[in-house]
């Protein structure tokens, strides 16, 4: 049985997935388990669990957390979403419904996705 997790067994192809893009740094896959008709995971490559992880927060990282979110956005605009609107979901933690402990981020659309707040 492997100690990787989900995100890792997709990233080194072990599991099959719908690939959306992909670059050295980030790989982004239609969702299995969507909850909305638009939902895509932008998983990051490096092996950090959370966006509270500190090596996300260092600054000599070559890795920008910005990177994810300019990805999402792209996303969006090529799916023909940008315009009506889409949300982008950071799970952190356990308290904050992070299940896979890789950084990942959702891309949500396709829907009126109702007031968060």
């Amino acid at each position: 049985m492997s100690d990787k997790n989900v995100f890792q067994r997709i990233i080194d192809r072990e599991i099959p997935a719908e690939i959306v893009y992909e670059n050295p740094y980030m790989i982004a896959i239609k969702d299995a388990n969507p909850v909305a008709p638009i939902h895509i995971l932008i998983i990051s490559k490096l092996n950090v669990e959370s966006l509270d992880d500190e090596e996300v927060h260092d600054g000599n990282n070559p890795f920008h957390l910005g990177s994810l979110l300019k990805r999402a956005a792209k996303i969006a605009r090529d799916l023909g979403i940008a315009e009506s609107g889409y949300r982008i979901v950071f799970n952190t933690n356990k308290d904050g419904g992070q299940t896979v402990p890789r950084l990942h981020l959702h891309l949500l659309a396709g829907r009126q996705l109702g007031d968060m707040g």
